[in-house]
């Protein structure tokens, strides 16, 4: 993998180990020369993240929404950003500079864009990797809710075997970096989207 988004929180939460650990992962990235594609805040764990690529000698795109940037919680000192007209835009440039999908800590917005990458993998509109860096058991609730969908057949368990989770940075990436994705369903074709 070349690039990575990284979706997680604008805020630190009450644990310092979230904050802690997305730095740790910013600097592995940056050791491993993996971009770090993301947001594009300043603030949060967001901020953390792009500044243990950013102080070890990294790169880092940011994709940030204007009105977003008019709220001065962008990072001006990204080796690149880019700034799109809305939410949706955001998506779908961060999807195209990745070739895999890592979620930390985070919020509502997290999860919808976690969840939104997730669904396209389901759709077969990409095959990337997809990671849960689950920090201090962070998502084990959110877990155990993705296998009850199973169990209550509205997910299969295919499709919830396609995200990789790990508490530690290193094993994670290993199962990223080794993933074998599922065989693009027959009947999408993605020119009709």
């Amino acid at each position: 993998m070349k690039s990575i988004v990284v979706f997680c929180g604008s805020s630190e939460g009450v644990n310092s180990e979230y904050g802690s650990k997305a730095y740790e992962l910013g600097e592995t990235f940056a050791k491993k020369t993996i971009e770090l594609v993301y947001g594009g805040a300043k603030i949060g764990i967001m901020g953390k993240v792009a500044m243990g690529v950013l102080n070890n000698g990294g790169k880092v795109v940011g994709v940030i929404p204007v009105f977003l940037r008019k709220k001065e919680v962008v990072h001006e000192g990204l080796t690149k950003l880019i700034v799109t007209q809305n939410m949706h835009e955001r998506k779908l440039k961060m999807h195209d500079l990745s070739d895999g999908i890592l979620m930390l800590p985070g919020g509502f917005g997290t999860l919808e864009e976690f969840f939104e990458m997730l669904t396209w993998s389901q759709l077969g509109l990409h095959q990337y990797p997809i990671g849960i860096l689950n920090t201090n058991g962070f998502y084990d609730s959110l877990l155990k809710m993705m296998h009850d969908m199973v169990s209550e057949g509205f997910v299969k368990q295919e499709h919830i075997n396609t995200i990789l989770v790990d508490e530690e940075i290193d094993a994670l990436l290993e199962k990223m970096e080794n993933y074998i994705p599922l065989p693009t369903p027959k009947w999408i074709n993605k020119e009709q989207l």
